[in-house]
């Protein structure tokens, strides 16, 4: 007999040999029908694997991350049988689960596809998954891989069978379709009932612009035809949230190949965005004890070799810059973290002075693969709200926890209102990938999981996902649509210290090593300003936005009184601009409404008697008559009411 423990803590006993299917059988025949794969002591397996030692059990549906991403990676087999059906003899490379569904890379030899091609391939899909057909797993021998895949003359199989050791070669077979995989998979092609394949790119083979493009096949897969539909709603929301569509749209950025690709060029509107964004930031951190620094785009070669970030960015960075000095060498800036090591140590440090929190929004540039730039989302430069406290071993918990402090202060801020955390930490069975001793380990580590607890955020753990010189906490958003971002890190790094000798004199009047905290709320101010400009579809809190109203004069008689209204909001910091143009003013307001205004005052003969706004809020319709000072108040008590959480 052996144990099977449950995720509510629960201990069943069962004979050895049984599967987690089983076990799904024993608790009732509806869980078992949805029962996709299995999770035995963290790895995920087929339900249908013998299970022969006391184990912890997870049984995972469709409402299970692990569930989904099985029955995509099953998916892409199913496509892949269905590809294999029109289009014989074609070679197939890799075919993963990915966020939202799969994909398979495929060389289609002398084969044409198109987009309109991919309607007959879903439903010959469709056809294969009513069929029912298990999917089975079959140990085999490198000898026996090697020749199966010569049989098929496919070279792209062959290549990945040669970094793999014999006696861990697995093929998955459904229907009539072999594929080289380790697996796992759901049950069978049943489970599999609604299908969509969403688009057609190019891919090189193994990421490698020097190996042959293949064609990838995106596509994403159902239990239910209604969450399908729903997903494409979601798909269509998406496009018409897109940040590069609303950034054009409300002029805040655009790119330009002359100038360069992956760097944006902010146009006055969406400078002035990010100036508010920062302002804002600024602020939080000044009361938080932050102190401002700058620091030059270019460093010494020298300096990122010492800090370990030319080893690990060097070879797919901008190539350093030559002087007339042939011994000497500079780079693009990478990180902003080495500058921050030598501006502390630029003097003696006390321990009186600790924590010591040096904050900047440093502009960095990393040479990002044209292929996998996207929008503001993935770019060559970008500015990130850097900050590093060099503290003390015993101030390493107090400090984690403002950090967490001023993360959800900007999260409650911007509405991000769904997150959670994951702690990041060491790889038990594998410490010779990390630096420093046990000891600082383990202090960091409680420290973080100690102030996560205290502050009550929802968090999951990740073993081996720690940083080689640390643990951290990473927060992971969802946005308006449900689609989860990462925003915001905090690292622990007892490695920078020891690369520049950083020191402190402690109380005991001896040189001691700080502990350097490296944060970023934002991230990256670009990344984060198209995360935001989809998670409110541009419709910015009204602090942030650029345009707090506009004055639509009836006709032109009126515009010297809107120009009037307009200087006198203007003369209070409330942002704001006249439409005094020759149009009807429902165009106008139309217009205004599209251009995402918040507040329209419309302004006539009886509004310039009285000394009045007729004031009409976007998606509330009119409010009626107010005074400009009336107005003016309204304005600050919204504003007053969106920033009211304190850091």
């Amino acid at each position: 007999m052996i144990n099977i423990t449950l995720p509510d803590g629960s201990v069943r006993q069962y004979d050895s040999g049984v599967t987690p299917m089983d076990v799904a059988m024993s608790i009732s025949e509806g869980l078992a029908r949805n029962v996709l794969a299995a999770k035995l002591n963290d790895k995920v397996v087929d339900a249908n694997t013998p299970i022969t030692n006391d184990v912890a059990l997870q049984l995972l549906t469709w409402n299970d991350t692990d569930g989904k991403s099985t029955m995509w990676h099953s998916s892409a087999h199913l496509m892949a049988e269905a590809l294999e059906f029109y289009y014989p003899g074609i070679k197939l490379a890799i075919g993963p689960p990915v966020t939202n569904g799969f994909y398979y890379d495929v060389d289609f030899m002398d084969y044409t596809i198109q987009e309109k091609d991919l309607e007959k391939i879903e439903q010959k899909m469709k056809e294969l998954a009513k069929l029912k057909s298990p999917y089975v797993r079959k140990e085999v021998s490198k000898a026996d891989a090697i020749a199966y895949f010569t049989e098929k003359q496919d070279p792209y199989k062959l290549e990945l069978i040669d970094g793999l050791e014999d006696g861990n070669i697995t093929f998955y077979t459904q229907g009539n379709f072999t594929d080289l995989c380790r697996g796992p998979h759901i049950p069978n092609t049943g489970f599999i009932k609604a299908i969509k394949l969403t688009a057609i790119a190019g891919a090189y083979w193994r990421g490698d612009e020097k190996n042959k493009q293949l064609t990838r096949i995106y596509g994403i897969t159902f239990p239910k035809a209604q969450e399908l539909e729903e997903y494409l709603e979601r798909v269509e929301e998406a496009k018409r949230r897109d940040h590069r569509k609303l950034g054009k749209e409300l002029e805040l950025f655009t790119f330009s190949q002359t100038v360069g690709q992956g760097l944006p060029l902010w146009l006055p509107k969406g400078a002035a965005l990010r100036e508010r964004l920062e302002n804002f930031l600024k602020r939080a951190q000044k009361k938080s004890g932050y102190l401002q620094v700058i620091t030059p785009h270019i460093g010494n070669k020298d300096l990122y070799v010492t800090s370990g970030h030319y080893a690990k960015y060097g070879a797919d960075s901008f190539q350093p810059i030559r002087t007339p000095d042939v011994n000497e060498e500079f780079l693009l800036k990478p990180m902003n973290c080495p500058h921050h090591c030598e501006i502390f140590k630029s003097r003696p440090r006390s321990y009186k002075e600790l924590p010591t929190r040096f904050a900047e929004f440093g502009t960095v540039y990393r040479y990002e693969q044209s292929g996998e730039l996207h929008g503001l989302t993935r770019v060559r430069g970008f500015t990130q709200d850097d900050a590093h406290i060099f503290c003390t071993q015993d101030q390493v918990k107090d400090e984690f926890k403002k950090v967490i402090d001023l993360v959800l202060y900007i999260f409650k801020t911007l509405s991000f209102n769904n997150y959670k955390a994951q702690i990041s930490l060491r790889d038990p069975e594998n410490p010779s990938k990390y630096i420093g001793s046990d000891e600082n380990w383990e202090k960091a580590e409680s420290a973080i999981i100690e102030a996560a607890e205290e502050k009550g955020l929802p968090t999951v753990v990740e073993y081996g996902e720690a940083a080689f010189y640390g643990p951290k906490l990473d927060f992971m958003v969802q946005d308006a649509l449900g689609r989860e971002w990462q925003l915001g890190t905090i690292q622990v790094d007892y490695n920078l210290p020891e690369r520049f000798e950083l020191e402190y004199i402690g109380a005991d009047n001896q040189k001691h090593r700080p502990v350097m905290l490296h944060r970023a709320p934002f991230g990256s101010m670009e990344r984060f300003v198209a995360v935001l400009l989809e998670h409110c579809a541009g419709d910015f809190p009204l602090w942030l936005t650029g345009s707090q109203f506009v004055v639509l004069p009836i006709s032109e008689k009126y515009n010297e009184y809107a120009e009037k209204v307009s200087q006198y909001l203007n003369n209070y910091d409330i942002r704001g601009s006249v439409d005094d143009r020759n149009e009807k003013i429902g165009k106008k307001i139309r217009e205004a409404e599209l251009n995402k205004i918040p507040f329209m005052l419309i302004v006539g003969e009886q509004e310039e008697q009285n000394n009045q706004v007729a004031v009409r809020q976007r998606h509330e319709g009119d409010l009626g008559a107010m005074s400009m000072d009336e107005f003016k108040i309204l304005i600050e008590k919204l504003v007053e009411k969106e920033l009211v959480f304190n850091v």
